[in-house]
């Protein structure tokens, strides 16, 4: 399968499994918003009913003490008893009027009593025949109680005004049974199945509080419900209670639980398809650099082996072997080419050794000074540099050089960076490599710097990586496994030190190793 391929299906996928997840997170949002908009209406509705409660428990007082005053004063002005010896039933006929405070006429009936006139021996009715006093007495009772009946109606509409036109003078506190109000909101809650704890204060209509529950706290104040308490009086009269759950959140979140599960896997299954994916390209990628790394390992080893079998085959022919300066020369040739095949293939197993971890548990630390040993490289590496016109620069100048780590391996290290210089030089212009030391507090920085090619910004990343190769590096004459700098990243790690590389295409190339001192 081609890597676009892979990675066209990968992007499909991603963004299917995407879409689910964000699908899921939209329905819980949905879920949740209306579980909280439900449960908002529930409460306001209990509110509701508990603030009509109080309304209802104000008219009630306030009836029952203008009724029971009425009653006391038409007892007084009604019933008039007079004593008299006689025991003649006397009925009196008085005019009641109901007349409100703005004057408006109400009621206007007469209203019948009977009174009797005590003898010496008591109170005693006259005996004018026995059914016809009897009958006389219990029609007039009934025409008392009928008046009466008339006459409170009557006064409700009085009683009613006066409470629209004198209640809303109290203050709140005095209006308002605190403790009644709890409880009506606490029943109302429990009839509707809200059994979570509350909180509630009481305010004017400006903001002014003047209650607020004892065990009072603060926390769910960011989602409170109001209701108005005394609605129909003046707006500047009126009384809130504001409501709110300190567990509000746990108790909407707990309707939409049973999807954070399916939420999870999900987005597991995102972050494996994505891995899986990531993965394949990696794979893709290492199988196309190994693919590059066995073609230029074969160029690599044919080279050598050719020229091992050409000088072969000249000691074989009698003319050379007659010559003692051919056979030398000719000898020569096939320990030099049989030196360079097993440096080689030296390098391509010891990477494989540092990829197991065997070959950094051998590593054979000491106490080193890196000023002398960069200057003990670039003196051997000099020459080479001079044959292609170039001059090595040194700026040694830490003041505190001394490290812990293997001789060996970071004279290697050294020795591939400005072998990459001499390497992918520009053709236009000499050589000039620059080596430079110094200390950053605890840290060892060394810098080699190099006026070559350059390498591109995408390359800049990648160059560490094992068979990695830069495309526009591949020049004809440039050979090697793409291995060098993977060893160099290999070694200064295990010296629990840093390595990047600084480039500028067509200006050259700069890099920065940070390594710890003894102090450190």
């Amino acid at each position: 399968m081609k890597k676009t391929t892979i990675i066209v299906l990968g992007i499909v996928m991603a963004l299917s499994f995407a879409s689910l997840l964000y699908l899921q997170v939209l329905y819980i949002e949905e879920m949740t918003s209306s579980r909280r908009a439900q449960f908002g209406e529930i409460v306001t509705r209990c509110l509701n009913t508990a603030a009509r409660n109080q309304e209802l428990a104000e008219t009630k007082r306030y009836l029952e003490k203008d009724v029971a005053e009425t009653e006391r004063k038409t007892t007084e002005d009604s019933i008039q008893i007079h004593k008299d010896n006689a025991s003649d039933i006397i009925q009196h006929t008085h005019q009641q009027t109901v007349t409100a405070k703005d004057g408006t006429v109400y009621s206007t009936f007469e209203l019948k009593t009977v009174t009797t006139r005590p003898n010496n021996q008591g109170m005693v009715l006259k005996k004018r025949g026995k059914n016809s006093s009897i009958s006389e007495v219990s029609q007039s009772l009934r025409e008392i109680v009928k008046n009466r009946y008339v006459y409170q109606r009557a006064l409700l509409d009085d009683v009613v005004y006066n409470i629209l036109y004198t209640a809303s003078d109290k203050p709140l506190e005095d209006r308002i049974n605190f403790k009644q109000l709890d409880q009506d909101i606490k029943s109302e809650f429990a009839n509707s199945g809200i059994e979570l704890p509350y909180h509630f204060r009481v305010t004017t209509s400006d903001g002014k509080e003047i209650y607020r529950c004892p065990d009072y706290e603060t926390k769910g104040e960011e989602q409170v419900y109001t209701q108005v308490l005394f609605r129909n009086d003046p707006s500047s009269k009126v009384g809130i209670v504001k409501v709110h759950f300190p567990n509000l959140s746990r108790y909407i979140t707990s309707s939409v639980r049973f999807m954070v599960p399916a939420l999870i896997f999900t987005g597991v299954l995102l972050v494996t398809f994505i891995f899986t994916i990531f993965s394949l390209v990696r794979q893709k990628k290492l199988s196309e650099m190994k693919n590059d790394f066995i073609h230029h390992l074969t160029h690599e080893f044919k080279t050598p082996i050719s020229t091992i079998s050409l000088a072969a085959q000249m000691l074989n022919d009698e003319s050379v072997a007659k010559s003692p300066t051919m056979v030398r020369h000719t000898t020569k040739i096939i320990n030099d080419e049989t030196k360079r095949l097993r440096m080689q293939v030296e390098k391509v197993l010891q990477m494989s050794l540092f990829d197991r971890g065997g070959g950094l548990n051998n590593l054979k630390k000491e106490e080193l000074d890196i000023d002398a040993l960069i200057a003990s490289v670039v003196d051997t590496f000099n020459l080479k540099v001079q044959q292609f016109g170039g001059q090595i620069r040194l700026d040694l100048k830490s003041e505190d050089p001394i490290i812990v780590g293997d001789k060996m391996h970071l004279t290697n290290v050294f020795f591939n960076l400005m072998d990459n210089a001499v390497k992918y030089r520009r053709e236009d212009a000499n050589l000039e490599l620059e080596v430079k030391t110094w200390n950053d507090g605890d840290k060892l920085n060394i810098s080699i710097q190099d006026n070559g090619i350059g390498i591109k910004k995408d390359d800049v990343k990648r160059i560490f990586e094992k068979f990695y190769r830069v495309q526009n590096g591949n020049r004809h004459d440039v050979k090697g496994f793409g291995l060098g700098l993977a060893y160099v990243k290999t070694i200064i790690t295990a010296h629990k030190g840093d390595i990047r590389a600084e480039s500028e295409l067509g200006k050259g190339t700069k890099f920065i190793i940070t390594l710890p001192t003894i102090k450190d």
